[in-house]
């Protein structure tokens, strides 16, 4: 598969804090890259250095074989790039409509969003039409990670860039958000996932970068590291097979 987003010896400091360490690792189009780490590892600095909302110090950031490390964010989602945050980045006191058509690059109210991918949305995820005129704020945990998700596919993206989406939420959420994700998999939308729930990487995964201390330590395929549990053990310091 052709390469997406390459990332070549990405270093990110955020004040006197050297973050990342020289990062290096490929994303396929059109398949589900996983970064994998510990807490701490650079994981959330590497997709906020990617989205322009903290500046690569060195190294070169290559979308579609263009360099974007000095690009800023609004500018890389025109190029079709989506974020969602740990934080999920939702406005609360906004209704679920309005987050939309934030979020929507061609539409300036509810009336100009494409319907037909709206309700594709609310086939992902049917609460959102349900409180299409809630308050974000007043959902719950998971709704609120469905909302951000929902976001970033309202419209067709490029790549989206996704920080730990099923932390916090109930089993039965998780299974709709992979069931989500699969979907956008499946029409080819290119996925980088930070996720520490290893039943949700393995599930999505085609391909893993794991880092430490700033650096890509191991990339390959999410198969192979799956399969292979002292390898598990060594960079991870645990078992895939625990979490199953």
């Amino acid at each position: 598969m052709s390469a997406l987003l390459e990332l070549a010896g990405v270093h990110t400091h955020i004040g006197a804090y050297h973050i990342l360490h020289g990062v290096d690792f490929t994303v396929p189009e059109g398949e589900v890259t996983v970064l994998l780490g510990r807490n701490g590892a650079g994981k959330t600095t590497t997709l906020r250095t990617i989205m322009g909302l903290w500046q690569a110090s060195a190294g070169e950031i290559r979308f579609r074989g263009e360099p974007v490390q000095s690009k800023t964010t609004p500018e890389l989602a025109t190029m079709g790039i989506a974020y969602v945050p740990e934080s999920m980045g939702i406005f609360s006191d906004l209704t679920v409509k309005e987050n939309i058509v934030l979020a929507a690059r061609g539409a300036r109210h509810a009336g100009e969003l494409d319907t037909q991918r709206l309700d594709w949305v609310f086939g992902l995820f049917p609460a959102l039409k349900k409180f299409w005129l809630y308050p974000a704020g007043k959902l719950s945990g998971g709704q609120k990670q469905m909302l951000a998700v929902a976001r970033a596919i309202c419209e067709p993206r490029a790549l989206i860039l996704i920080d730990e989406p099923s932390k916090g939420l109930a089993p039965s959420i998780i299974q709709n958000l992979i069931g989500a994700l699969r979907e956008l998999k499946r029409q080819r939308t290119t996925i980088l996932l930070v996720e520490q729930n290893f039943q949700m990487a393995r599930a999505l995964g085609d391909t893993v970068a794991v880092m430490d201390d700033g650096r890509v330590v191991h990339r390959g395929t999410m198969a192979a590291l799956a399969d292979d549990e002292r390898l598990q053990q060594r960079l991870l310091g645990l078992s895939l097979g625990a979490h199953a």
